[in-house]
């Protein structure tokens, strides 16, 4: 079976390329087949129009959006990484060159917070995307980098013992008893960039360093599984994923029986079943088959569903990377319903694209208000679409 484009050109195929072969099953020889030419036609003029508008807006320097959070210039030169652009090699090596600057001595890839909030940290989340988009440029130029960055996000897990064992959250744990800023709590969102990071860092065994660093992936796995709603008379909840134990930020629900449990939401349960991909649970296992079944029953593109618009990019950028690593290319819906979600997903991007190629969230709780940071998203989410 040939290469997929989805760990980048130079990544080395390791594990996560066996996973992603599993995903697509039969037939993943093709993985464009099943896309109608029109919806295909329309969606690359959509990804094309987007990264043209990206393009402009680059700096000298080669970020783009807040240079606080190399995260936000990393999105946008993934999106570059897997295009065909013609410009793709220039507004790479700048973007790349940007972000090997925040490299750390403790070999996270952040800006340290210097005052404030939006100063700078939230080093998991930033190196862990910050990863994917180096490794997708180009992993060996970037190894020492990411070898690091690796050990760092390994250092970052929550260990036993602790609340949340297992995920990832925003910083990297303190040491017991350290006090001061925010509080330090592992999240799905954070444990999914995680999880992708290393899977997609990962190199085959006969070539991997003795000294490479790595998580603990049965930790990680019990983390998500905690997250979802396994109780089958919730028929609302059941199969989806909430944000983080006990539901302080992501929202609590009570069951038909008076139990208190997590509200399950759109993005969080895309998020949910590409980890458990990365954490190696069977396609077939019910925990996949039931974040499917949740997909299916609460299936929308109009908006992150429980959430209404709030993060309604990043939702669309989770919910095509997991079904495309799934391998599903449709769903059904429960009255019997195909929801063909590459074609609803280009249409709706199509019409929320800006004149100019942009796109921008009207609700900017998570920052995409931002238009570079959902024009970063749409890009994404277009080339999942596309098979890129």
């Amino acid at each position: 079976m040939r290469k997929r484009r989805i760990i980048g050109r130079r990544v080395a195929a390791g594990l996560v390329g066996v996973l992603l072969a599993g995903a697509r099953g039969a037939g993943a020889e093709e993985p464009r087949a099943g896309m109608e030419a029109e919806t295909r036609a329309a969606a690359e003029v959509s990804l094309r129009r987007g990264l043209d508008w990206l393009k402009t807006m680059q700096r000298e320097n080669g970020s783009w959006s807040n240079e606080n959070f190399p995260a936000m210039t990393a999105l946008a030169l993934w999106g570059f990484t897997r295009s065909d652009h013609p410009d793709r090699d220039a507004i790479c090596a700048r973007a790349a060159a940007f972000i090997e600057q925040f490299a750390q001595p403790d070999g996270g890839i952040y800006k340290p917070a210097t005052g404030g909030r939006g100063s700078g940290g939230l080093s998991t989340y930033n190196t862990g995307i910050c990863m994917i988009a180096l490794a997708t440029y180009d992993r060996q130029k970037y190894d020492p980098i990411i070898r690091r960055a690796r050990r760092f996000l390994a250092a970052s897990q929550f260990r036993e013992g602790s609340s949340g064992a297992g995920g990832f959250g925003y910083e990297q744990p303190r040491p017991s008893g350290e006090s001061g800023g925010r509080p330090m709590r592992p999240d799905l969102s954070n444990t999914s960039w995680a999880l992708q990071a290393m899977r997609m860092t990962e190199l085959p065994a006969d070539v991997r360093p003795a000294d490479d660093a790595d998580i603990d992936w049965k930790s990680a796995r019990t983390f998500v599984e905690s997250l979802q709603c396994r109780e089958p008379t919730d028929t609302h909840n059941y199969g989806g994923f909430g944000y983080e134990p006990r539901g302080e930020r992501g929202g609590t629900t009570v069951s038909p029986e008076g139990a208190v449990m997590l509200r399950s939401y759109g993005s969080m349960t895309y998020a949910g079943l590409e980890s458990l991909i990365y954490a190696e649970v069977d396609r077939s296992d019910p925990r996949i088959q039931s974040a499917l079944e949740w997909a299916a029953r609460h299936w929308s593109v109009d908006e992150n569903p429980g959430m209404g618009l709030k993060g309604l990019f990043y939702y669309y950028t989770i919910l095509s990377k997991s079904l495309r690593l799934a391998g599903v290319d449709e769903l059904r819906a429960p009255d019997g319903r195909v929801i063909a979600w590459k074609r609803e997903l280009a249409a709706k991007l199509a019409e929320l694209q800006r004149p100019d190629g942009s796109w921008v969230n009207s609700d900017n709780q998570f920052w995409e208000g931002d238009p570079v940071l959902a024009t970063s998203y749409a890009v994404l989410s277009l080339e999942s679409v596309l098979g890129r």
